[in-house]
Order: C-alpha cells, then structure tokens, then sequence
C-alpha cells in the first residue's frame, strides 16, 4: 500500500484564475515526492467547526521545491475558506490519496487522449507531462476557459465550450468527432454524465479507457463507505460488488463500474 502522510502544508501562492476557480502552490513536501497523476489531497478546514476534509485532485506537482498545486472551484464554506489563504498561511492536508492514472499505458509510440470536463481538467495537467506517448488533450468548458497554457505545453489541447465562444460548440465528444480524432487508450475526469458519454464512445471504437470518478468524499482513507460506487463485477451469488472511490479509486478501468 502507498504510504500517505498528514502535514501541516504552507501556502507557497494562490491565485483566482477564473470565475469561482482558484490555484493554489502548497510546500508539501513527501507529499508532493510520492504524489502520482490522479490522486488527490483531503484538505482539512482551519475552523473546528467543520470536521470532513475536501477532497481536491492534484494539478501538478514540482518534487524539486517539495510543491504541489491545487485547483479547485469554490462551492461551499470548505473551499471559501481555502480561497482566503494567502502566502504563509497553512493547511492540515493528508494524500497523497487513492490510485492515479496507469501511465504506463501509453509509452512512447502510442497515443493517448486526455478528457477533462469542469473541474475535471486540473488532474489532466500532471498527466499530460508524465505520458511518454502522443498527448491529445481535450478540455471541456462551461464558458471561461482556464489551464489552457499548462495543457498547451504538453500536449496538442483541443477545447470545447457549451456557448461556441472557444473552439467546439457543444460538448468533448463533439470536439473529438470534429477534429476526426484517434487514441489508443483514453484516460478521462470529469462529471458522470461525461464519463458516461466517453465510456460508450470508447465501446464502440474499442479503445482501452480509464475514467477518474467525481464524488463527495468524507473519510478520503475508505473507512466510512460514503463514496462507493456500483461496479460491473459480482460474487458467488450475484451481488453486485461495490467499490470505495477514495481507496480502490478514484481511477478505475471504465469497463469495470457502472456510471
């Protein structure tokens, strides 16, 4: 089992970089040694009111300075809170957390298709640098655009916006269709309803696809069940087995859960 650590992380920066999205550069030390593409950070409140830490997907990590950055976009008290830190403020944070993306599925010589929808782009930027083969990004946004120079240093990004203001109108698979794009393997993040969409694509073009779930985590350890999800396997019965997102995941195969 990876070794996961509890700190006490500085807060090297912290920028707005779009509407309700923030970036944020923690000195995290081991953390941001051992860190993998995919995994994620329980960030926990400084108030003692609010006991459950938020679970935030690693952007990119820099193990040269022991730094490690997080994106994330505000959307309770948790994260509001962690939009007021400044530099030389700190946060209690455990990770690194859950299995990442399988690089090794695309070595040099093969060619990967990178999906991220909303606020599933961020754990694209590590991965993107960490791939030996073809990078193709594909970025989905709602409207404002933001990553777009990370994404763009590592790989081929192409961009979809629901308005038409950037790139595809419409959603990821119609920027896939409208570039007339190919992959060996697709690793993607981002809302259920994507994930599900990209799924059924991969399906029918058989291409190999590894999916990151978005779920509201407590525990981030596997203890409390909170973020199981249904998977494709059963037992000796025929019960369906589930698995916890946060331990077993939050990257699965995505022929093995149901979305």
């Amino acid at each position: 089992m990876a070794e996961k650590y509890r700190i006490r992380a500085v807060v090297l920066s912290q920028e707005q970089i779009a509407g309700q999205i923030f970036s944020m550069w923690l000195q995290s030390g081991p953390i941001a040694r051992a860190a993998r593409p995919g995994q994620f950070l329980s960030v926990y409140s400084n108030d003692s009111g609010r006991m459950l830490p938020r679970p935030i997907s690693i952007c990119e990590t820099d193990p040269g300075r022991e730094a490690l950055r997080i994106v994330y976009r505000t959307a309770g008290k948790g994260t509001e809170e962690f939009s007021r830190c400044r530099a030389g403020d700190t946060l209690d944070v455990l990770g690194p957390l859950g299995n990442g993306f399988p690089q090794e599925r695309c070595p040099e010589g093969k060619k990967a298709l990178l999906i991220g929808g909303g606020i599933g782009i961020p754990p694209m930027v590590e991965l993107a640098k960490s791939l030996a083969g073809e990078v193709q990004v594909i970025a989905g946004y709602r409207d404002e655009l933001f990553l777009t120079d990370e994404l763009s240093a590592h790989g081929r990004l192409y961009v979809a916006t629901e308005d038409g203001s950037a790139g595809t109108k419409g959603n990821v698979l119609d920027c896939i269709r409208e570039n007339q794009l190919s992959a060996d393997v697709i690793f993607a993040c981002g809302p259920a309803p994507m994930l599900r969409a990209v799924k059924k694509y991969a399906q029918e073009k058989n291409i190999e696809c590894w999916v990151s779930l978005e779920e509201r985590m407590a525990c981030g350890i596997g203890a409390c069940l909170a973020c199981v999800c249904r998977t494709t396997e059963t037992d000796a019965h025929s019960n369906v087995k589930n698995r916890r997102i946060c331990k077993e995941g939050p990257v699965f195969a995505a022929e093995d859960v149901e979305l």
